[in-house]
């Protein structure tokens, strides 16, 4: 047991489930535990709640500054931020009852793995639950299954994902924020490079799997300018991608409490935009918003990926509270100075390049 005497009767549901897992494996900083679960196939909220949702994993230890998902832990009653990417809990997996649940779906069904934790996270080597997710489904036949990750280990099961794309529809949805590799080691410590990320693209789109590239979040003055947006997704169409997407940046306050120390380490002259456009709302909108949508649609056209042939992913934030970020980039009244995107021949742009 994670802890010597019995959970504490005050935590109930998932907290008290969290508290009662067994340690399968320890490393030096990561923990993984087994969570025992009564269902692994829920309904998606808000507007997602057309769509039936699968997690393999709770938490994720590629460590993404900018991850909204870590409020997820806190339904465990774990509030520190960074023990998402430290305790990673892998549901303890009951073929017969996932294939029970399979069964209840109907023709057309859409199911999404990895919502709120990324399902080729390192525990998947160990575990192998998407892997065992997914020869589940290559039983089934008329679902629409969508997977969303941004590791590489996605390519191990591109022959089982072919099999599966026999009578189903499947789609791969690759996260690539930036092609620059130091910059994408300081905003996602433990994930594959980008390098590694399009070449799993290349195998799999060679095998028929369908595979969208996701520049989600878009940063403003991080990797936000036309240039850095351009090279993702050209080298999404030259690796075979049929669409490509990007929105920006929303955090929430269990995110703000990694992302915002982070700007203050690596980026210490966007601190005090981020922390007052971020202050009132975890979302964005008005002019930079509408800014980047067009940009990303003009990017589209120049490599034909249209997205509206697309489903929409799940990983855009649906809540209408939004608030506008850095309205001195277009309309409105903002913070004092110019804010323009980074490009290549920036001071920032320099300063990421050599790390």
């Amino acid at each position: 047991m994670l802890f010597n005497d019995d959970p504490p009767q005050e935590l109930v549901g998932i907290a008290r489930l969290a508290a009662s897992s067994d340690l399968l494996e320890a490393k030096r900083k990561v923990e993984y535990l087994e969570l025992q679960t009564r269902r692994f196939i829920g309904r998606g909220s808000g507007r997602m709640r057309s769509i039936y949702t699968a997690n393999p994993y709770r938490g994720c230890e590629f460590g993404c500054k900018y991850c909204y998902a870590r409020y997820a832990h806190e339904f465990m009653e774990l509030r520190d931020p960074e023990l998402f990417e430290r305790k990673i809990y892998a549901k303890q997996f009951r073929p017969i009852a996932f294939r029970a649940e399979l069964r209840r779906l109907k023709s057309g069904d859409t199911v999404w793995i990895g919502t709120a934790t990324d399902p080729y996270q390192p525990a998947e080597r160990r575990f192998n639950l998407t892997r065992r997710m997914l020869e589940a489904f290559a039983e089934e036949r008329g679902l629409d299954l969508g997977l969303t990750t941004k590791s590489d280990l996605v390519a191990r099961d591109t022959e089982l994902m072919a099999r599966i794309a026999r009578k189903n529809r499947i789609r791969v949805h690759l996260t690539i924020t930036t092609l620059d590799e130091g910059l994408a080691r300081l905003l996602e410590p433990l994930a594959p490079r980008p390098s590694l990320r399009l070449a799993a693209v290349a195998k799999l789109t060679e095998a028929g799997v369908a595979v969208s590239v996701l520049a989600h979040p878009v940063m403003p003055l991080i990797n936000d300018s036309e240039a850095s947006l351009d090279r993702v997704c050209e080298a999404a169409a030259q690796n075979g991608a049929t669409s490509f997407s990007a929105a920006p940046l929303f955090l929430k306050p269990c995110a703000q409490k990694v992302f915002l120390p982070f700007l203050e380490e690596h980026f210490p002259h966007l601190l005090r935009r981020y922390r007052e456009r971020f202050e009132k709302s975890a979302y964005l909108k008005g002019h930079y918003p509408e800014m980047i949508a067009e940009r990303v649609d003009k990017i589209r056209a120049r490599h034909k990926m249209d997205r509206r042939r697309e489903p929409e992913s799940p990983l855009q934030p649906f809540e209408d509270d939004q608030l506008e970020l850095f309205p001195s980039l277009g309309k409105g009244p903002g913070v004092s100075g110019p804010a323009k995107p980074m490009d290549k021949d920036s001071t920032l742009h320099r300063k990421v390049s050599r790390l």
